[in-house]
């Protein structure tokens, strides 16, 4: 899965409008215009193989792993509001190894939309996915843990179907 087909499948799941979109990529740090956010919330064209063809043409901007970072970290601003900074707070220090797209991306979207770990199992088992609390929490940790665990397209899949049937229905 492409970063593009996560923020196309999260657009739909929660119903984002144009606008929210361009809002939610300034507070995230990165200026597009409307035009250029439609670009990026367009489908790639796919060859015969069924590979994605990412190379970026008039209609089609590739989302890159920055991009994603800024989308998501923009929603959480959006949705939750900016968190000031408490007097005497340092900045916290730069992760040593990136997550996937896919981890990044749930890990994200769960704190915009301030989700438990019940609530999460919830959604993947309206997904017709049953997990557990220990599955979850390896997915959340930070990428340099020992009992981290790189979440897979089909586990995004299924997140983003509950979150659809649970937002849209």
């Amino acid at each position: 899965m492409t970063n593009n087909d996560l923020l196309i499948r999260l657009r739909y799941a929660l119903d984002i409008k144009n606008t929210d979109l361009v809002e939610m990529f300034r507070l995230g740090g990165m200026d597009f215009t409307k035009e250029e956010v439609l670009k990026i919330f367009t489908k790639p064209k796919v060859d015969e193989d069924g590979v994605a063809d990412l190379t970026p043409t008039d209609e089609f901007i590739p989302c890159d792993y920055e991009m994603l970072e800024a989308f998501l970290n923009g929603l959480i601003t959006f949705k939750r509001g900016k968190q000031e900074q408490k007097q005497g707070q340092t900045q916290a220090p730069v992760p040593s190894k990136k997550d996937t797209p896919n981890n990044l991306f749930i890990k994200r979207v769960k704190v915009a939309l301030s989700l438990t770990t019940e609530d999460m199992i919830a959604i993947f088992y309206d997904a017709g996915l049953n997990v557990s609390k220990g599955e979850i929490g390896a997915i959340l940790r930070k990428a340099d843990h020992r009992n981290y665990k790189e979440c897979g397209d089909n586990f995004t899949r299924n997140f983003l179907k509950g979150l659809t049937m649970r937002y849209r229905d």
